[in-house]
């Protein structure tokens, strides 16, 4: 029984990775749409959604019948129950590149963005296409030190994000009432994608170590250890 259950749980992380790489590609491939007003990479994000959402339910089918027919138990029950969050967090990742891609099929043949919004964007886009190649790189090997770099990194989108505000309520804007909803939604759907990938961050360093680490880790650590 015990090797079904490693074959089982090793199917269930084989998953995730697959998942972790789509999700890598869905948010590179919404950047360049968004930053390039490229709509065939656009559509290629809003098609390659359902992949994403048919990988999560996949997943969670399988995490659901490991917990009904093997019992697991301590840290197998801890890699079980973590691997559906993930798959949860990935699968909204995926929705919301494809949000920043159906913006962009929206407004084409022009860009959602004024003109004054797409350096802002493009320092959000480049710090997001990093996450997703740490994501991909944290789930393969485990990795608690690329995780915790992802979840300690998260304030500088934060920052980025407050910048979208101060940029449509500055008195200089001259953007459109249109512009000004969309850098607004496509500034929040950029953050939120940072927000969950701290959150399968935070998930892989309880996967491996049991312990739920704070927004700042090496803090979380020193408290405990008080």
């Amino acid at each position: 029984m015990r090797v079904i259950f490693n074959e089982e749980l090793k199917a269930v992380g084989d998953g995730l990775d697959q998942m972790a790489a789509d999700v890598s590609q869905a948010v590179h491939g919404a950047g360049q749409a968004l930053l390039n007003t490229d709509l065939d990479a656009a559509q290629a994000v809003i098609d390659g959604d359902q992949v994403i959402d048919d990988l999560e339910a996949d997943l969670i089918d399988q995490c659901v019948r490991l917990l009904a027919r093997q019992n697991p138990v301590a840290t197998d029950l801890r890699v079980v129950v973590s691997s559906q969050r993930l798959a949860a967090t990935f699968e909204r990742m995926g929705d919301l590149s494809r949000h920043i891609a159906e913006a962009v099929r929206r407004s084409y043949p022009n860009s959602p963005l004024p003109p004054e919004a797409k350096d802002l964007f493009r320092q959000m886009q480049e710090f997001l296409d990093m996450t997703a190649d740490r994501l991909v790189t944290m789930l393969a090997d485990r990795d608690t030190k690329t995780a915790e770099q992802i979840i300690r990194d998260d304030s500088i989108l934060d920052d980025l994000h407050h910048q979208t505000f101060a940029l449509v309520l500055d008195d200089s804007w001259q953007g459109s009432k249109q512009e000004l909803i969309d850098v607004v939604l496509l500034g929040r759907f950029m953050e939120r994608m940072g927000d969950h990938a701290v959150s399968a961050a935070r998930r892989v360093v309880y996967i491996v170590s049991g312990f739920d680490p704070s927004k700042e880790p090496d803090k979380a650590g020193e408290d405990n250890e008080g």
